[in-house]
């Protein structure tokens, strides 16, 4: 595997090959002058693409990545924090104002249909107006929203995806996901604490992406907010998983190459790449991608 040099492609790279795209690498909705953006996976394999999660920026980047916003076959929401949902509403309208007049299908936990309901209410004048002066078709039916449940996900031709749930605590309806195709397979991590069976699921992945936290940094990361508060710690502690484990559980997992998103803390002192090469080195051996906004690693 490859990963593409620099921050991203950029315009016209195209979507030739198999390949997964990390759009956003940074764990947590908020972002400031020169931090990554929250997560997002663009997947591109057996001839479909596939996004997985939706967090700010994820228009801007599947842009970057060469990918028209009407391109996209499938969207996948891991989970209902902002992180990974909050852009699923204006890319849907902006891909509409793109052309889309095909209906993509979404499937998300329960509650995602009510974001979409209340985005379409809240946009209502706007749709309606470029609906009536601009001859576009209705945009409420294009996104398809159907329930993530674990197990088999119903998928495009060629791919097989199946759904796991993961451990997020306090959020019980997340999920990991595996997606197969064209003699290769993905896994996604979603947001999760290391768990019973989590290396089975894992097993013989091609690429393994998931997301790490470096402890060390966590503290700093806390103490910089305008509110800190010891419960944000808690939380990052007990619903993520460290760097180190992430290393120990692709080597048991026996995966071929593993990248690291959602980076918790990204961007602080001490949390370089070198940083979380060290920490995943402990126990895995194999190529690994310290991801970055824009990174493409070739499958």
């Amino acid at each position: 595997m490859s990963a593409a040099n620099g921050a991203g492609p950029g315009p016209g790279f195209g979507t030739g090959g198999d390949w997964a795209a990390l759009l956003g690498v940074k764990g947590g909705p908020a972002i400031r002058p020169g931090s990554s953006m929250p997560s997002s996976v663009l997947l591109r394999l057996a001839g479909r693409t596939v996004l997985v999660d939706a967090g700010l920026g994820t228009a801007r980047a599947i842009c970057d990545q060469g990918v028209p916003l009407t391109g996209i076959d499938l969207i996948l929401i891991t989970h209902l924090h902002s992180d990974h949902y909050l852009e699923l509403g204006p890319l849907l309208h902006t891909a509409w104002t793109a052309g889309l007049t095909r209906p993509v299908r979404v499937v998300g936990p329960p509650g995602l249909s009510a974001y979409w309901e209340g985005f379409l209410a809240s946009m209502a004048f706007d749709i309606e107006l470029r609906i009536a002066d601009e001859g576009r078709v209705p945009l409420a039916p294009l996104a398809g929203i159907e329930v993530l449940e674990e197990g088999p996900v119903a998928a495009p031709e060629g791919l097989a995806i199946t759904a796991r749930r993961n451990h997020h605590p306090p959020i019980e309806e997340s999920y990991a996901l595996r997606i197969e195709g064209a003699g290769r397979s993905v896994v996604l991590s979603g947001d999760t604490a290391p768990h019973e069976g989590w290396a089975g699921f894992c097993r013989g992945a091609d690429l393994l992406i998931h997301e790490a936290l470096l402890e060390a940094g966590v503290d700093a990361l806390v103490a910089g907010l305008a509110h800190p508060d010891p419960r944000l710690k808690a939380h990052i502690l007990r619903s993520h998983t460290q760097a180190g484990e992430v290393g120990r559980i692709a080597a048991e997992a026996g995966v071929g190459a593993l990248a690291l998103t959602h980076l918790v803390p990204e961007g602080l002192p001490g949390c370089e790449p070198a940083a979380w090469e060290a920490e995943v080195r402990r126990h895995f051996a194999g190529p690994l991608h310290p991801g970055r906004d824009g990174m493409r690693i070739g499958l």
